[in-house]
């Protein structure tokens, strides 16, 4: 029988013909996940990419450079031979790994107008080839190595979540509030009428187990003890949110935890971010530019704080992080994400009633719960144990995902985390409350 190459050329025998089909489905993904990088942050020019708004919003470059960083300082320094791309990048790009040595001050990446836009591309290029060779040459004898690898490629998607939004904040800090892109929502669907849809309580168990892919912070798999609860049918509406508003919503304390109340008169908060009034009309910056707000699709870009008073205003109250997984264990995950093209929260289809929507896409969803370890995590050892364990501490965790999440980087088990007043990301609303 003839015999079939490696991605790197080398022959091999016909008995290793499933490792070869392996690793060229490895060489694939991992040029799929690398190439959609480069497809959304294409869309921008140079001028664009070197932007930073906020010191919790990274330039586009930098998105591009760390998430290269990430490969070449974990997995190319067990390729034999490997020459790193220029050693300054290990300061300018690292984010917040300690062991791995000092970086650039988070606030001031929008301050490195050198390497341009182009030398990060060559710097992807470069990592890429080495890449493919460590796929060929490394993977099949390193275990280890092929679980980093695909810690990888989902740390990429985050950063692919993190570009859209970063550079929605950008383009809205500007007079012309540019478009990223022209799509608009095709679909021209309302939101299902509101529903409480019945949770029975018990001894339930939540957390990541099984073969597939997950974040160390999404384990170990534990049992929890709930009570009987329900969960609104559909998430909070942009129509919705203005009752709340147009009620008074931001001006009654008794609706605010302390914190908040003080958050919203500090920074002045009376709509959700992005909301400009104008001539009596409410407008929604979005990745298609300025429009109008759609009573139907879901609020977006409301913090913490926010979400906890509308709950208490509507009745009700944020759901735990184990009520949500618990309602959306057997859901499959498809919803509005990133392979859409929508990039904004739009109404559900083919809602429904008695049925759950929109568990994932569109917005990541609120809980009560805190970012806090499960019973038995622990850390992984070195630099890498630094991913998700440090960062436990003074935030609440979001559920589901959203419409700029890549697709197949959501499941019901997974943990995002923001602090309390964070806005700038695509966070929205699902209610819950004790069974009746």
């Amino acid at each position: 029988m003839a015999s079939s190459q490696s991605p790197s050329g080398t022959d091999m025998s016909a008995g290793t013909e499933p490792v070869v089909a392996e690793l060229e489905s490895t060489v694939l993904r991992f040029r799929e996940v690398r190439g959609l990088t480069d497809v959304l942050a294409g869309r921008l020019s140079a001028e664009d990419q070197v932007v930073q708004s906020m010191p919790d919003v990274s330039p586009t470059k930098w998105h591009r450079a760390h998430i290269t960083w990430f490969f070449e300082e974990f997995l190319l320094a067990e390729l034999p031979g490997y020459e790193p791309f220029d050693p300054a990048f290990r300061f300018l790009f690292n984010s917040y790994y300690e062991s791995v040595g000092e970086r650039h001050e988070r606030s001031q990446r929008g301050l490195i107008t050198r390497p341009s836009a182009d030398e990060v591309t060559a710097y992807r290029a470069h990592v890429d080839a080495a890449m493919e060779r460590f796929i060929a040459e490394v993977v099949p004898t390193r275990p280890d190595m092929a679980e980093l690898l695909e810690l990888g490629l989902h740390h990429e998607q985050q950063h692919q979540e993190l570009l859209l939004m970063d550079i929605k904040h950008v383009f809205s800090s500007t007079v012309l509030h540019p478009a990223y892109q022209t799509v608009l929502d095709p679909r021209k669907t309302t939101a299902p009428p509101f529903e409480w849809i019945p949770f029975e309580g018990g001894l339930v168990e939540i957390g990541a187990a099984g073969d597939g892919f997950s974040f160390d912070n999404e384990g170990p798999r534990h049992r929890v003890h709930l009570e009987n609860f329900e969960l609104a049918n559909r998430l909070v509406t942009a129509g919705d949110w203005l009752e709340f508003m147009a009620d008074g919503g931001y001006d009654n304390v008794a609706l605010w935890l302390s914190e908040g109340w003080s958050v919203i008169n500090d920074r002045g908060w009376r709509a959700p971010m992005y909301w400009v009034q104008r001539d009596g009309e409410w407008l929604v910056h979005t990745l298609s530019g300025l429009r109008p707000v759609v009573a139907d699709e879901p609020v977006c870009h409301i913090s913490y704080f926010e979400a906890d008073a509308y709950a208490r205003w509507a009745g009700g109250r944020l759901p735990t992080e184990a009520e949500w997984e618990t309602a959306a264990g057997d859901l499959v995950v498809e919803g509005n994400l990133l392979d859409q093209g929508i990039l904004h929260p739009a109404p559900p289809v083919d809602a429904e009633p008695g049925r759950l929507t929109q568990m994932f896409g569109d917005v990541w969803e609120w809980t009560s719960s805190s970012y806090s370890p499960y019973p038995g995590f622990v850390p992984a050892e070195g630099a890498v144990g630094e991913y998700n364990g440090k960062f436990m501490v003074n935030q609440q965790v979001l559920r589901g995902g959203c419409c700029v999440t890549p697709p197949g980087h959501t499941r019901a088990t997974y943990r995002n985390f923001f602090p309390t007043a964070s806005r700038w990301m695509f966070g929205g609303v699902r209610i819950a409350r004790d069974a009746t």
